[in-house]
């Protein structure tokens, strides 16, 4: 069976509550999923030899909802079916990550990774049943209005999120650019919601941005997604840093979702020498398979250190883990996410398709990365109400007013840099 390797956050469904624009077919092909979810194998209808003792059971809940519930025009025979899988699906502990798209969940996943869309510019899953914002985009609409990483969103416009599936939850969400969305949301750590109105906009996102830190001879470098091309717009980046000065990286991957398998692969190339191991593929059976780094990093030999949080995830992970088991560089911030499910896509008749996990991504050193994460060398937490500093908000800056920004995760970083003796 031809599978496909994406490692984009937890299904990241709607991935930036917003209407994507489209590519045509620039981004078909073997490296999406699951994006545009191509077509990979179509499942046997053969019933399996237990089966017909089990679905004895499910026939006879079916029947007895069928003849007997009282809210008739609740009984929608397609709904129950797809409820039935989800079901079955979520039996198996992989909740977010394995799961049943429908053809609209499908519809709504394709261009994604286009880097440009409608929305408040904020990723999304569902985390114990809820939608959760995994994070908001730098300079984002979701961000100006004080979304942070870690929020459940409880309602929509006065409606309630409980019991609605992450597409329902976008389909409520988006809308025209330039209409106000007001959403009630409970801040991670805090015990009463707050409501925040956001206005919808077109949002494009750039794979790298980068600055000059003010004062330093450090490159702050935030790969904001693993989107297509990332691995060109990095090199631009690195070669721009090196020519303004840079004698040493931060690379800020907190609030990446992740992305492309392949540009995690390319991407973490640019700073490991060809035939270092990136990560580890490992089966149903145990059996492992290594992906190694390609030949002609651009920064193979700068000093660096990782930034990460929990709005770290996916590819951003593997890129991390690699980091740290290599001894690349040190990793600052706090554990990332933990996602690590390889998906394979298998479409059903009807058009719909389930993502199924049927494998983990590990670190090179062998860590298993789903429900753990990556645990940072060195923990630090953001002060309360502090949002992260990007690259794009540090021009113009002098080192003064950078130091009162208190970015304390990347303040650090250029502590132990110093501390090695570079960027001064």
């Amino acid at each position: 069976m031809k599978r496909l390797f994406l490692v984009l956050f937890a299904l990241l469904l709607c991935i930036v509550i917003t209407t994507t624009s489209f590519l045509g077919g620039t981004l078909l092909g073997p490296r999406l999923f699951p994006n545009h979810v191509p077509i990979l194998a179509t499942p046997s209808t053969a019933e399996p030899a237990d089966a017909q003792s089990q679905f004895k059971i499910f026939w006879e809940a079916w029947n007895l909802v069928d003849e007997h519930y009282v809210v008739r025009s609740a009984i929608n025979p397609r709904q129950m079916t797809y409820g039935a899988i989800r079901g079955m699906l979520n039996s198996l502990g992989d909740q977010g990550h394995t799961t049943l798209l429908t053809p609209e969940e499908i519809k709504v996943q394709q261009g994604t990774m286009s880097g440009e869309f409608f929305g408040i510019g904020a990723l999304v899953s569902m985390k114990g049943g809820m939608p959760v914002i995994v994070a908001p985009l730098a300079k984002s609409q979701a961000e100006k209005a004080g979304i942070r990483a870690g929020d459940v969103i409880l309602k929509v416009d006065g409606k309630s999120t409980e019991g609605q599936t992450l597409t329902e939850v976008v389909a409520e969400i988006r809308g025209p650019e330039g209409k106000p969305v007001v959403l009630t949301m409970l801040h991670e750590g805090d015990s009463s919601p707050v409501e925040i109105t956001v206005v919808r906009a077109k949002v494009t996102v750039p794979a790298v941005s980068w600055h000059m830190i003010p004062g330093e001879k450090i490159a702050h470098v935030q790969v904001v997604q693993f989107s297509a091309n990332a691995d060109r717009q990095l090199r631009k980046a690195l070669k721009e840093a090196k020519l303004a000065g840079a004698q040493a990286l931060v690379v800020d991957m907190r609030n990446n979702p992740g992305g492309l398998l392949d540009q995690a692969i390319r991407v973490s190339s640019e700073f490991l020498p060809s035939g270092k191991v990136i990560l580890l593929e490992q089966d149903s059976k145990g059996n492992r398979t290594p992906y190694k780094a390609h030949r002609g990093g651009e920064a193979m030999d700068m000093p660096m250190v990782v930034l990460v949080n929990e709005g770290t995830a996916s590819a951003a992970e593997i890129f991390s883990g690699a980091m740290q088991d290599n001894k690349r560089a040190e990793v600052v911030g706090e554990t990332t996410f933990g996602t690590g499910t390889v998906l394979s896509t298998y479409h059903l008749s009807d058009g719909s398709a389930i993502l199924l996990g049927t494998g983990l991504w590990l670190t090179p050193n062998g860590r298993v990365i789903k429900n753990n994460g990556i645990v940072p060398d060195v923990k630090i937490a953001l002060p309360e109400k502090t949002a992260p500093l990007w690259p794009d908000a540090e021009e113009g800056l002098t080192p003064k007013q950078f130091q009162k920004k208190n970015d304390t995760q990347l303040l650090k970083a250029i502590e132990l840099l110093h501390a090695a003796g570079y960027g001064q």
